[in-house]
């Protein structure tokens, strides 16, 4: 188990973490028909606007409240007024996301109770979603405001299925979370429809920035999971909750629904990807396609031809709680040590990262820590420390602004899982890291067990 540590440095020094309303910006993203509105200062806006620029090189829809000092101190509500009516007007959305910022919060606004009275003033507004979730910036981060926004969401939004009203059984809810790229819910999406399955995804950012290009200019989301998809969330039968940061979400689909749900920490690996499958052909009754079975075979052949770059390797990763518990996991299967693990905000998963501690601080942190690794892993902001260390540097997480193709990464599933080996031991072989051919024998016995089909006959 894994100690967690927090930096107690007077400041931060090249920050890893990213804020909490930025989170839940992109999280409404995922919705079709969206304006993700941040309640707050322009900069603060025009901060994420660009972030999320750099990284999907898309046309991002955001805007903002535009609070100067003097509407601070007086009170925010008729800038929400004004920016709710603007965008209803002129971009005409199914929903519109609110995201509170640091300033708001500081003086206190009460934006449940703007809504409330500008829902009476403005009827026009009555056929248009408004979700506000509180975001504070001085506290948390990037993860916890894409939860907490997932969770408003499904309380806002889901409506309690009807008395004796019966449940399709080909259909499930898929709560995703911040850590999955568009390509990810792709390629989980091709899984569960092998199986039969309507999988519904919530966030969605496979269907609102996977760069696809529309035949009409839209000033909101291009796509994704719609309001009345989502209010509809009751008459699934499972929902499957991917993050440890969506187990609050997934609770509340379930209180509010009666929906069971599934949580899986992690899916990348041979183990996490089947257990994930051995679920599914449970709740189908169907064995698993041929297709799974070949990729997992690719994927034990994989683990056998990268273990000799990677076994034995040590790895420094910064990253959210769980991306890091997903990528160190793997690696760490694949014979590798984590040898610095830094992360942005606590989550009771980072007990389950193979590490010796995990510390919440800062990219400073992490390349303190990864001067004797052989690997350095987190966003491209941690390009300059990886040239300093003169180490090898694999890109992931948000922000990717150096590389194209961010939103397209796969790193789940058993061909996600085959091509992040690849991948990685091809940047370790390029880099001049190789290992000693005869280490196979050290391959540990417990993955005997883990054959091509064998524990999915």
């Amino acid at each position: 188990m894994a100690e967690r540590i927090r930096s107690s440095k007077a400041c931060t020094v090249n920050p890893l973490k990213m804020s909490q309303p930025i989170g839940g910006a992109l999280a409404f993203m995922g919705l079709r028909g969206c304006m993700p509105m941040l309640h707050g200062s322009q900069g603060c806006t025009s901060f994420g606007l660009v972030l999320f620029v750099r990284h999907f090189r898309e046309a991002i829809p955001l805007q903002t409240t535009a609070m100067s000092e003097v509407a601070t101190v007086l009170g925010g509500l008729e800038n929400v007024e004004q920016a709710i009516v603007n965008i209803a007007t002129r971009a005409k959305p199914e929903i519109i996301g609110i995201c509170s910022t640091g300033v708001t919060e500081t003086k206190g606004d009460d934006v449940d109770g703007f809504l409330k009275l500008i829902r009476e003033r403005h009827p026009e507004l009555d056929d248009i979603a408004l979700v506000y979730v509180s975001t504070p910036d001085f506290k948390d981060a990037f993860q916890d405001g894409w939860a907490k926004c997932v969770t408003r969401i499904v309380e806002e939004l889901v409506d309690a299925p009807a008395p004796g009203s019966v449940r399709d059984p080909a259909r499930i809810n898929v709560l995703a979370g911040c850590h999955l790229t568009p390509g990810d819910i792709d390629a989980l999406r091709d899984l569960f429809e092998a199986f039969g399955l309507d999988p519904l995804f919530v966030p969605d950012l496979a269907g609102s920035l996977d760069g696809h290009i529309p035949n009409d200019f839209t000033p909101t989301t291009l796509g994704g999971a719609g309001v009345e998809e989502i209010r509809a969330m009751g008459s699934a039968a499972w929902t499957i909750a991917i993050g440890r940061q969506m187990h609050g979400a997934a609770l509340s689909l379930e209180a509010r629904t009666g929906v069971p749900f599934r949580l899986f920490d992690r899916l990348t690996g041979l183990a996490a990807n089947d257990a994930l499958v051995r679920f599914l052909m449970d709740i189908t009754g169907r064995p698993a396609p041929r297709k799974v079975r070949r990729e997992r075979g690719q994927l034990v052949d994989a683990m056998l031809d990268g273990h000799f770059q990677i076994g034995g390797k040590r790895v420094a990763i910064g990253a959210e709680p769980d991306l890091l518990l997903a990528i160190g996991s793997f690696l760490h299967e694949m014979g590798a040590e984590i040898a610095a693990a830094v992360t942005t905000t606590d989550s009771p998963i980072l007990a389950d990262v193979p590490a010796e501690r995990v510390l919440i601080g800062d990219l400073e942190d992490l390349e303190a820590g990864a001067g004797d690794c052989d690997l350095l892993i987190t966003h491209s902001h941690g390009r300059q420390a990886a040239a300093r260390l003169h180490l090898p540097f694999f890109r992931m997480g948000l922000p990717m602004f150096d590389r194209l193709g961010a939103g397209h990464l796969v790193s789940v599933g058993y061909r996600g899982s085959r091509d992040l080996i690849f991948a990685i031991a091809n940047l370790l072989m390029e880099h001049g890291h190789s290992a000693d051919p005869e280490s196979w024998r050290e391959w540990p016995a417990a993955q005997a067990d883990h054959q091509p089909g064998g524990s999915l006959q």
